[in-house]
């Protein structure tokens, strides 16, 4: 977007209508790899402190989960969407969500592909449970593995509801996507089938943006959203990526609506981290410290030149095998987005430290936020002058330089997250080894 950009938008901002910045794709502590802590009320507070005004659960069709949620939230009958039953008068709203794993053949390949659903209330996930239950155990994980195929998948959620909604999660990671360099397809059609006709979003990824898929017109159609699929809820995690509404009622239908009629009026823009940050942004081997650009990788036929096993493919190289249109394009219609990076990351690269969670840090980021409100408050409204009169004035420098895309990242690769270069003297020095450990210490997965 850019500086101006931003302000534009912003002005919007003294109408009636609400800047409401929504995270619908997070997971719950029944999900592997997940915090034990990732309660309804740890998401809710980190929610705010983050700047979200709508977060979703997160893996309801786990029965555990949903139980809870049952219990501890509270449907706000203005907008549709949940809040802390102890908190009634709060405005951070839950939506209903979950993202689940579909296992099928295709023309005799097998296919894993991740989903996300959207569903408006309790009672509406408990009777798509019901359905879902016959083809895998909803209870073994939070992210449950279904046997069947994804146009079942579809028919069956909608079939329950028309509000309901279904699109492809991080569409290009290299496994259990899409687009997946592995297991994945050449086209929505391939995936969704007849069932395409309700597929009206697809998600883009940490190790991708808009501009990568704007790449492809028959992506056109879709509107592209932005979550963080978050295994956590510390801000560093939560809300990493988000979509950005202006809406007069921040409501289930009114989310949803812009999200299926590709409304850029009421979908202003997404939040993106750089894709280069995405852990299989580029092509490369994690062992042998093996990192390359597509036109690299392609020159040596995608084999590791060190082991001469085949690289994990990037999804950059993914990208431009299916691409028809030049780097660069933009099609008409199309929300904006805007890069950043989580603050916490911000302040460790500034102060070159591996962790989010140190003392330190975590003392900046408070009187950051404690300052400004919440963290996007911070990332994208805060003036420099202001900034510098909390922290270090070159900390200031570094969030506006974020903040208007003058920042650098070494692109990640075959699971090592890309490195922020906040000022080009800190790249010099750095070797291949030494990145891939800092890579392993600073993972905010």
């Amino acid at each position: 977007i850019g500086k101006d950009g931003l302000k534009s938008i912003w002005r919007k901002r003294r109408t009636k209508k609400l800047r409401v910045i929504a995270d619908l794709h997070i997971h719950s502590r029944y999900s592997r790899a997940t915090s034990e802590k990732m309660s309804a009320e740890e998401i809710a507070r980190f929610a705010k402190i983050k700047g979200l005004q709508v977060i979703g659960t997160g893996d309801s069709t786990h029965p555990a989960w949903l139980k809870e949620l049952k219990k501890n939230l509270a449907q706000d009958s203005e907008t549709g969407l949940y809040r802390l039953a102890k908190e009634p008068s709060s405005l951070m709203y839950f939506m209903i969500t979950s993202e689940v794993s579909t296992i099928f053949t295709f023309k005799n390949d097998v296919k894993k592909i991740h989903h996300v659903i959207l569903t408006p209330t309790i009672e509406t996930a408990e009777q798509i449970n019901d359905k879902l239950a016959r083809y895998g155990d909803l209870a073994s994980d939070g992210r449950p593995t279904l046997n069947m195929d994804a146009p079942l998948l579809v028919e069956e959620v909608m079939e329950l509801s028309s509000e309901n909604m279904v699109f492809p999660a991080h569409a290009w990671t290299p496994w259990f996507s899409v687009f997946g360099a592995f297991n994945g397809f050449d086209s929505i059609e391939d995936c969704y089938q007849d069932m395409t006709k309700h597929i009206h979003a697809l998600e883009t990824g940490l190790s991708s943006d808009p501009p990568m898929n704007w790449r492809l017109s028959a992506l056109d159609r879709f509107t592209l959203v932005s979550n963080s699929d978050s295994h956590s809820f510390w801000p560093w995690r939560i809300g990493r990526e988000a979509n950005v509404f202006e809406l007069e009622n921040p409501s289930y239908r009114n989310i949803v609506k812009a999200i299926r009629l590709k409304d850029t009026q009421k979908l202003r823009f997404t939040i993106e981290t750089d894709p280069a940050y995405g852990k299989y942004h580029w092509t490369g081997h994690r062992n042998c410290h093996v990192s390359l650009s597509p036109k690299e990788a392609k020159k040596l036929g995608n084999v590791c030149p060190v082991c001469r096993r085949m690289l994990t493919k990037g999804v950059e190289q993914r990208v431009e095998e299916l691409a028809d249109r030049p780097l660069g394009f933009k099609p008409e219609g199309v929300a904006d987005f805007v890069r950043l990076l989580p603050l916490s990351e911000v302040i460790c690269a500034f102060l070159g430290v591996d962790s989010p969670s140190t003392q330190k840090v975590w003392s900046m980021y408070n009187s950051l936020v404690g300052k400004f409100g919440n963290e996007y408050s911070v990332l994208l409204d805060a003036p420099r002058e202001e900034l510098a009169k909390v922290v270090d004035a070159r900390l200031a420098d570094a969030i506006v330089r974020v903040r208007e895309g003058k920042v650098k990242v070494v692109p990640g690769y075959d699971g090592v997250y890309g490195q922020l270069v906040l000022f080009e003297e800190n790249l010099s020095g750095k070797t291949a080894s030494e990145r891939v450990q800092q890579m392993n210490l600073s993972d905010f997965m």
